[in-house]
């Protein structure tokens, strides 16, 4: 808080006044909490690539300033972090020929609360990925940077969501998620719960920790919105587009095929390792808590049913 003077009058200038730097800001997660930020008033900086990006022009015409930075270029997130209340993070993806490059990913972690820190930012809000009760492959990198931040941040918080609902939109790579000829296929057991979450409610729980930074401030939350079985996920996708979708599940040897991460995860989730939000608590600290069918009415729906009928389409 910083106090200025108005025509002879002083007055409290808030952190509400200033610019949040929102990270990933055209993906899904990032783009959907500066969308949120904007809805509620706030400004926003987007940390971009690409400024030119058909989803960088539509965040900046929404009311984004536009900032391009990369988290391998430190002279770059300097600018973009001056004047900022706050930073909302997302470990930017690092892949190596074996798979997640946890030292790599780690490293833009560190870089980003580095320059946070050195441009006297208090408070960043870290997205980073559920926790099981066993470690699961590729979850390294994002653990070292929450250690990071709660070491060297006035005012930490790490959201910690699951799967996406928003995945069911995503192209079936290698015969994995998606969903590619009216089937949609992963690991998870077909009747067994698992939990999702819309990005939108990923950016209600950002909005709620700027809003009220020492309620949130040292705090990790798992979050979730809905945990239905596979099965009955499909079947509820079926219904609201009007198209035929089922679950299959991919079997050991398919895992396996996938490499060596890909199988872990599946042998992790059928010993009983599994996300472990608590949905209710949740919805007290955010009664608009989106579930599956509330996603589905609300937007996911419309989407999913132009997907569907342009796969089908093109299966022709």
């Amino acid at each position: 808080m910083s106090v200025s003077t108005f025509d002879g009058t002083d007055a409290v200038r808030t952190d509400s006044d200033s610019p949040i730097l929102v990270t990933g800001a055209t993906g899904r997660q990032g783009g959907a909490t500066a969308r949120r930020l904007l809805a509620a008033g706030r400004p926003v900086r987007a940390l971009v690539r690409d400024t030119e990006a058909p989803d960088a022009l539509a965040l900046a015409a929404a009311g984004a300033r536009l900032v391009r930075g990369d988290f391998d270029d430190l002279s770059g997130l300097a600018p973009a972090l001056e004047g900022v209340a706050g930073v909302f993070g997302i470990p930017p993806v690092a892949l190596g020929p074996s798979g997640v490059d946890t030292e790599l990913e780690a490293a833009r972690g560190r870089a980003l609360i580095d320059a946070a820190v050195a441009a006297g930012v208090e408070q960043i809000v870290f997205s980073t990925v559920a926790s099981t009760s066993a470690p699961l492959p590729g979850g390294a990198g994002k653990r070292a940077i929450e250690e990071y931040l709660f070491d060297r941040v006035a005012v930490p918080t790490v959201l910690r969501p699951v799967r996406f609902m928003t995945n069911y939109l995503g192209v079936a790579v290698a015969g994995i998620d998606g969903i590619s000829r009216g089937v949609h296929r992963h690991l998870f057991p077909p009747h067994e719960p698992m939990q999702i979450i819309a990005v939108e409610d990923i950016a209600e729980f950002a909005l709620l920790a700027f809003t009220d930074p020492a309620r949130f401030a040292g705090r990790t939350l798992e979050l979730a919105g809905d945990q239905p079985t596979p099965v009955a996920a499909a079947a509820a996708i079926s219904e609201a587009t009007g198209i035929a979708v089922r679950y299959e599940q991919l079997t050991d040897d398919e895992a396996a095929a996938l490499g060596t991460e890909i199988a872990a995860v599946r042998t992790s989730w059928r010993d009983g390792h599994r996300w472990h939000a608590d949905i209710e608590a949740l919805r007290v600290i955010h009664p608009g808590l989106r579930t599956f069918g509330d996603w589905l009415a609300e937007s996911g729906a419309t989407v999913l049913r132009e997907h569907l009928a342009a796969g089908v389409e093109s299966a022709r």
